[in-house]
């Protein structure tokens, strides 16, 4: 296990009147979101930005990745009423920039891919709707799941891989590297208009090599945006960390995906959806100076 946390880890405490009016509204309205489910260390700087994570289909995932603080327990029952939550919610904290995600749900025919659609044209029916995020599982690899997803009418689709290919099987439980890579291209083949983003964890027990290796695949699958951010062990009965990245060396893969033609996010505290409205925007106007 890696050693002392590092002080350029360290965060401080959140200004909670900040945070307020964003936990009340998901609240009033039973919705959750991997903000606070997953104690992520940015979300007073993405609420100020009007961004925010909803989680989707529960809080009980049917896989037990060992990174991920998500429970575990049996999953409940599909909330009928969540798209309706989510565009009222979204109406009253005035979003610009929305990420829809969830736990895994391989108990469902269709992964859940349908409630993702559901939410999406409910928040779209808004008079000035944000721009949506869809961060999705892998769906099994269900074709049909993934393109529904892919023409619901979000501007992006998003699918972390979250580590390299020789950790998948310690690290993923129940998920292929592969098959990862096949969900972005079925997007990049058949849905050219919409954004594709993955994201990475560092301090797993990969090497720099491996990462750059799987940068490269995220770029041949059609990948516009990529994120890369420091694992950190949620408990002692998760995956322990096996190492600490400098934020120089995060800056060093940065520069290496960007000089693949990636946008690039990437330091030691950032999460899939940290400034995901801004690499939205980069990629949107690279999009059109080559047009």
């Amino acid at each position: 296990m890696a050693g002392r946390i590092p002080g350029w880890l360290k965060t401080n405490l959140p200004d909670v009147a900040a945070l307020a009016p964003v936990r009340k509204s998901v609240t009033e309205v039973g919705l959750d979101t991997i903000c606070f489910e997953a104690r992520c260390p940015n979300k007073q700087e993405c609420f100020r930005a009007g961004s925010v994570s909803f989680l989707l289909l529960g809080r009980n995932c049917t896989r037990r990745c060992t990174f991920c603080n998500v429970s575990s327990d049996p999953p409940g029952e599909v909330d009928p009423a969540a798209p309706e939550k989510l565009r009222r919610a979204c109406s009253e904290l005035g979003m610009e920039y929305v990420v829809l995600t969830s736990v895994t749900r391989d108990d469902l025919p269709d992964g859940g891919a349908g409630e993702f659609v559901r939410c999406v044209r409910a928040i779209k029916r808004l008079e000035r709707p944000p721009v949506v995020e869809t961060l999705v599982p892998d769906f099994g690899g269900m074709r049909e799941s993934v393109e529904a997803v892919a023409a619901s009418g979000a501007e992006v689709f998003a699918h972390n891989i979250e580590t390299v290919e020789r950790l998948f099987p310690d690290v993923r439980d129940g998920a292929c590297y592969t098959r990862s890579l096949d969900v972005l291209h079925m997007v990049k083949d058949g849905f050219p208009g919409v954004v594709l983003k993955s994201g990475l964890m560092l301090g797993l027990g990969e090497t720099v090599e491996e990462v750059r290796d799987t940068i490269a695949d995220l770029k041949d699958a059609g990948c516009v945006i990529v994120t890369m951010g420091q694992y950190m062990q949620p408990s002692g009965r998760h995956r322990a960390v096996d190492r600490y990245y400098a934020p120089e060396e995060f800056e060093g893969l940065k520069e290496y995906a960007e000089g693949l033609g990636l946008v690039a996010v990437a330091g030691p505290r950032v999460r899939s959806s940290y400034l995901a409205g801004e690499a939205y925007q980069e990629a949107i106007s690279r999009r059109r100076r080559c047009a």
